[in-house]
């Protein structure tokens, strides 16, 4: 795969006239200016389809409502439907989430890595994003370059979701399917190779002991628990 960067028009569509934008990074030194550039299509209302360590994920703003929908749209998912705070780090997980000293000790064992942690949310949440019934939130670090390079130009968490499609088995592998699925209900597609089709192992911190939600990419013998 050559890696001679993307197009250098910065204009997210938020329509599903336009095709997207696509970047082609190098999966483990992402070009800065193309993560600039996908910072400022994000910050300025742009869906995005970016590299995890577990599968493809569909990003936007988390305080920006339109976007949200549109990806909710996408996925067809409800707002019942948990998505996912992509953080860069610890302290940007403890700003948005409820986080005492046993959750930290497990969070620091695990990330970065192929783990969804569910936890309560803080005031910083927008309320539209929180599981009304349980008031939570569902929170990550990757462990990918390039995600992490997003995360930490951009200087918040992507509000996600798995960039699995109504009606498939299974996430979409690499970019060039990605674009050929979503390239006119998309802003950017951000291409660093194939990725998994494994989701994250999801883990509940809510209640008196970590709780598997759903098996995924991550061990959970990482975290004490059993398959």
């Amino acid at each position: 795969m050559a890696f001679s960067g993307g197009p250098t028009r910065v204009v997210p569509t938020n329509s599903t006239s336009a095709m997207a934008q696509f970047f082609i990074v190098h999966p483990n030194n992402p070009q800065k200016r193309l993560i600039d550039q996908a910072v400022r299509m994000v910050a300025s209302g742009a869906v995005i389809a970016y590299p995890t360590d577990s599968c493809y994920a569909l990003g936007c703003h988390l305080a920006d409502k339109a976007a949200v929908e549109r990806l909710r749209a996408i996925r067809e998912l409800d707002d019942r439907h948990h998505l996912t705070l992509v953080c860069a780090d610890l302290g940007q997980i403890a700003q948005f989430a409820h986080v005492d000293n046993r959750a930290f000790r497990l969070l620091r064992r695990a990330t970065p890595g192929s783990f969804t942690f569910i936890l309560r949310a803080t005031r910083e949440v927008p309320r539209r994003l929180v599981q009304a019934k349980r008031d939570t939130i569902g929170l990550r670090i990757p462990d990918h370059a390039v995600a992490l390079a997003l995360l930490k130009a951009l200087g918040e968490p992507l509000l996600s979701a798995t960039l699995q499609l109504p009606g498939d088995d299974a996430p979409l592998l690499d970019a060039a399917d990605i674009r050929a699925r979503l390239e006119r209900k998309i802003d950017l597609i951000i291409d660093a190779g194939p990725c998994g089709v494994l989701p994250t192992t999801v883990v509940d911190l809510t209640g008196e002991e970590p709780a598997l939600v759903r098996l995924g990419r991550g061990d959970p013998a990482a975290l004490g628990l059993a398959a």
